[in-house]
This record gives structure tokens, C-alpha cells and sequence, in this order.
């Protein structure tokens, strides 16, 4: 016997990643062998598999909820926005090609065979998959074709629950209002809703629920409270709002990109409590800080020229005469560069761009991806490292240099300036080991940083997470394989 569920939003960030997370979790626990699966995920956050593969990084987080390996399957259809309308597209971890957004609409019949192949293959290894969905089922322009969404659950023959941020306002709209727009099997398919992120008392939103039953004739499996302080691994989008800690002696900005990727590389220093971490968004004033990092980017050229017509470069040079430090990380390094070549296209335009000219290092993008998990030691011996490379470019030094980063497979990475001011390196995942995190903060001016677990954090906000939809969430009914009432 085999059991699958399809978590559907009724908007983006409705809560379908951490749903999936949870539930795999929760049937972990239960001795279930239980895989998370979205067919088709649009997002820059990304992970690398040990098949040197790369998936969602909201996948990478629900397989580690599911206590398995990430794997290409989990996430056969990645598409990563280079523009408003142009994305890579990668297929089974590694690159298809790049394309407008119109030409991906046709291409969608030949990725839903890889799309299906990979639901085949999950299907066999496991007894339970959990399914999430992607933006809206409601979303009509996007019917034809689609892959994400209902047209994948039609295809598969599998139930659907949708979920809604009652944070969001108009709730019941927000139900009532998908369902309407789906067609009589779509609708027959949805055996239920669940409302993410209520805070207040149950009392006064029981009218509503009685109404969405007796409307709808659908059941509301759950209300989820409002989970203060959860930080888990996001999908795509930043939090801005970001509250001061009372411990925090050390300030940390991050410029945030038009493309910018792989933004929860900076996780852990949002979790510590001595760190405050600011992403400074566009228009928005540079804080006085202690290090500024440079996140990756889907386009290094553009979000290189973005940060020139700002006040980043002056702000930057103002840093350094004060004794700041910068790192930048995988595209964030290439712009600290003097210059970026990229003949064929490959992100942008063919062209060459200058860099801020604070490394001595030259980069060519390639069209072959670098797609590997690394581990290795700081320079000057200050602590070992791990993490993964998801790159386009390969970077050389225009001048001696000293390199950030010694790997084991002899090798080495990055580049460390004369003065020990700047560095940069490809290795996302970068301040993950506590070790590494302490090393790098001292190196950056917070001596005797604490040391946190960012792996121990994540497995303490996976479970918190399932504890509480445990709790809230009517088990029974959707699993009365595992669960008697």
C-alpha cells in the first residue's frame, strides 16, 4: 500500500514547504519510510545532492525532516529566474537550458515525463510521499500544461488538501475563492483545508469554520498557531523584518540582490544571538556594520552593474578605511573580482562586466555547472569548513594570492586580500559549522563569538514544527493508516 497527499496553497507562502516538512516528520516518527516530493519548484535558494545534483533548498529541508538523503527526484523541475522572464531550467538536478518564459510553457509536456518518471520512482522506494504544490492552483492563466499544481494531481490520481495564511487576511476568501476557480474533478480531489498562522482566540474564528464547512461542504482538518521565532530554511523569499537582539555586539549586512540566491547561506548568523544580521533592501539606507557580505546571485553581471548604481561601492570603500571586513560568497565573490567574462551568454547578454575590483581574481561563465559538496580548512589553519559549490563561473587569480579556503581534495578555494580585509569563496553552507562560524566571526572582529549548532537548531525547529501540527492538525483522517480515532 502506498499513501500520498498533495499540499496545495491558496498563495505563494501560504506554509506548504514547512507543512511538508512537518508531515514528513511527523510520519518519520512514526516509523513511516515517507519522501517529500514538488514537481516543479521556481526558486534561487538551492541544494546539492550527493548525485551532484541540485534541488530546492526547501526539499534539502524536508528530506533532512524525513531523516533521508536529499536526491534529485525530490525535486525533478528546478527553475531559477535569471529575469522577469527568462529562467535556467534544470531537469533532474543538472542543467536543461535557459528560457523565455513562453518557450518553458510548451517545454512543460516534455518535463512533466521527468516530472512523472521521478513520482514513479518515489513511489516504488517509499510507503508515503508528501507532495507540495507551487504558488496557486488557482492561478488560470497558468492551466494549460501545468505540471505544479492540480494538472500533476489529476495525473497522479492523488488527494489535496489546500492550505492558507490567515496572517495574510481574507482567509475564507482565500479558500472559498480557489475552489471556485478549479474545475468539478479539482474540486472533488480537495478533501480539506488547513489555516496557517492563526493568533488569537479560537472562539471568534469558529463562525467562520462552521460557515467554510457548510459552504464548501469541506472539513477544516486544522488551524496552525502562529510559531514566533521559527526559523527554518526558506523556500525563496526574506523576512525583513528582522527584530535587534539584546545580546547583539556585532552587526552584519547583506545588500539584497535583484537576483540574489542562496540567501539562507546567512541562517545561522540571523540565529546567533551576539549577531545582528540587517538585509538592506533597495532605497533603503546602509547601516554602519562590523562585516558586509555579498549573497550569490542568478545573474552576477546585473546584480554587479545594480550595485555600482547605488551607494554600495562607496559605502563599501568607507568600511574598509574603517578596518571593516567584507566576504562575498559564490556570485557575491566573482563581483568582488576585477573583472566578469561572459562570452557565450550564459546569465545575461554576452559581455564582460567590472567587478569592485577588491580581489585580485578574473571569472569566465561556462555553461557546465559546478555542483559538489566540499569540506575543507580556513587559511592560517583557523578551522575546518563544509559546504557546496553551485556555480557557473570558474574564477583565476590575476596576482599572487592566498586562497580563503584549503579543500581535502587538494584543491583550494577562494582568495583572502593582502591586508586580510577581504575574502571570498564559492562554498555556500559556509557558516553552518559551528566551528567555522566562530572562526569567521573572529576573523570578521567578535572575539569569543559563541558557538551555535546550526544543524542541532534546524533539527529543534523541525521538530517544534511537527509537534505543533501534530497537535493541530486531524492525523486520522488524513492518515488512518498510521492513525486510529
Amino acid at each position: 500500500m502506498h499513501t500520498s497527499l498533495m499540499i496545495q496553497g491558496t498563495t505563494s507562502d501560504a506554509g506548504k514547504s514547512i507543512l511538508v516538512a512537518a508531515l514528513c516528520r511527523i510520519l518519520c516518527r512514526r516509523g513511516v519510510a515517507v519522501a517529500p516530493f514538488k514537481p516543479q519548484n521556481m526558486a534561487l535558494n538551492s541544494a546539492v545532492t550527493s548525485q551532484q545534483g541540485e534541488i530546492g533548498r526547501a526539499q534539502a529541508l524536508q528530506a533532512q525532516a524525513a531523516r533521508i538523503d536529499p536526491h534529485t527526484d525530490m525535486n525533478p523541475v528546478l527553475l531559477k529566474p535569471s529575469s522577469d522572464t527568462r529562467a535556467q531550467v534544470i531537469i533532474h538536478g543538472q542543467i536543461a537550458q535557459d528560457m523565455e518564459a513562453v518557450d518553458y510553457h510548451h517545454y512543460k509536456t516534455r518535463a512533466m515525463t521527468a516530472v512523472m518518471a521521478s513520482w514513479q520512482r518515489l513511489k516504488t522506494r517509499y510507503d508515503a510521499v508528501m507532495i507540495e504544490g507551487a504558488g496557486s492552483p488557482a492561478e488560470i492563466n497558468l492551466r494549460d500544461r501545468d505540471i505544479a499544481n492540480m494538472g500533476f494531481a489529476e495525473a497522479a490520481d492523488v488527494p489535496v488538501i489546500l492550505i492558507a495564511d490567515i496572517d495574510r487576511g481574507g482567509v475564507f476568501a482565500q479558500l472559498t475563492g480557489t475552489l471556485a476557480l478549479l474545475s468539478p474533478s479539482e474540486q472533488k480531489r480537495v478533501k480539506g483545508f488547513v489555516i496557517n498562522q492563526f493568533r488569537g482566540d479560537m472562539s471568534l474564528l469558529m463562525p467562520g469554520i462552521h460557515w467554510l464547512e457548510k459552504h464548501t461542504s469541506k472539513p477544516v482538518l486544522g488551524v496552525l498557531p502562529y510559531l514566533h521565532g521559527l526559523q527554518l530554511d526558506a523556500e525563496d523569499g526574506i523576512d525583513l523584518a528582522q527584530p535587534e537582539s539584546e545580546q547583539a555586539l556585532f552587526t552584519v549586512v547583506v545588500p539584497v540582490l535583484p537576483r540574489i540566491a542562496n540567501h539562507t547561506d546567512f541562517d545561522p548568523l540571523r540565529a546567533h544571538p551576539q549577531v545582528n544580521l540587517i538585509f538592506v533592501g533597495p532605497d533603503q539606507p546602509i547601516p554602519a556594520a562590523d562585516l558586509i557580505l555579498i549573497p550569490g546571485s542568478k545573474n552576477v553581471r546585473a546584480d554587479t552593474r545594480w550595485l555600482k548604481k547605488t551607494n554600495w561601492p562607496k559605502a563599501i570603500a568607507r568600511h574598509l578605511r574603517y578596518g571593516g571586513k567584507v566576504m562575498g560568497i559564490c556570485g557575491g565573490y566573482q563581483m568582488l573580482g576585477e573583472v566578469i567574462h561572459d562570452p557565450n551568454g550564459i546569465e545575461d547578454h554576452a559581455g564582460s562586466t567590472e567587478g569592485l575590483g577588491l580581489l585580485p581574481v578574473a571569472t569566465h561563465l561556462m555553461a557546465d555547472k559546478t555542483l559538489r559538496n566540499v569540506s575543507g580548512n580556513l587559511w592560517a589553519g583557523q578551522g575546518r569548513v563544509s559546504g557546496y559549490e553551485i556555480h557557473c563561473g570558474i574564477s583565476k587569480y590575476t596576482a599572487p594570492a592566498k586562497p580563503m579556503i584549503f579543500l581535502d581534495d587538494c584543491r583550494s578555494d577562494g582568495c583572502v586580500s593582502e591586508d586580510g580585509l577581504i575574502a571570498g569563496t564559492y562554498l555556500h553552507g559556509l557558516f553552518d559549522s559551528a566551528a567555522a562560524l566562530t572562526a569567521l566571526l573572529a576573523w570578521a572582529g567578535l572575539a569569543n563569538a559563541q558557538a551555535i549548532d546550526r544543524a542541532a537548531l534546524r533539527e529543534q525547529a523541525i521538530d517544534r514544527l511537527a509537534d505543533c501540527v501534530e497537535q493541530h492538525l486531524d492525523l486520522p483522517t488524513l492518515f488512518p493508516r498510521w492513525w486510529q480515532k
